[in-house]
């Protein structure tokens, strides 16, 4: 199952830029073992748009909790809600996903 997390950051962007590199491997990590549909910041700085693959909204979240982010303050909030894709359009997607 399919969960969709709006994820609001912490202003501070030094932060978020110190932890981003560890933040995109744990990601990585996710998508190359089939538990990230796709993820994404919001270009207006509020945060991201992640798309977990999850039994559970609890299995879910518990993904959003290793994230370094989570670790390291950034997240501030989250809104986990189940999702399902109707229609995609893999042309509009980066190449990874």
């Amino acid at each position: 199952m399919k969960w969709a997390a709006v994820i609001e950051y912490i202003g501070d962007k030094d932060k978020i830029n110190e932890v981003r590199p560890s933040h995109r491997a744990y990601l990585t990590k996710l998508l190359e073992g089939g538990q990230l549909v796709c993820s994404g910041p919001f270009t207006d700085d509020y945060g991201a748009l992640i798309v977990y693959e999850a039994e559970t909204k609890e299995a879910a979240e518990a993904i959003l909790k290793a994230d370094p982010f989570h670790d390291s303050g950034v997240f501030v909030r989250w809104d986990l809600r189940p999702w399902k894709c109707l229609f995609g359009n893999p042309q509009l997607l980066p190449p990874n996903g």
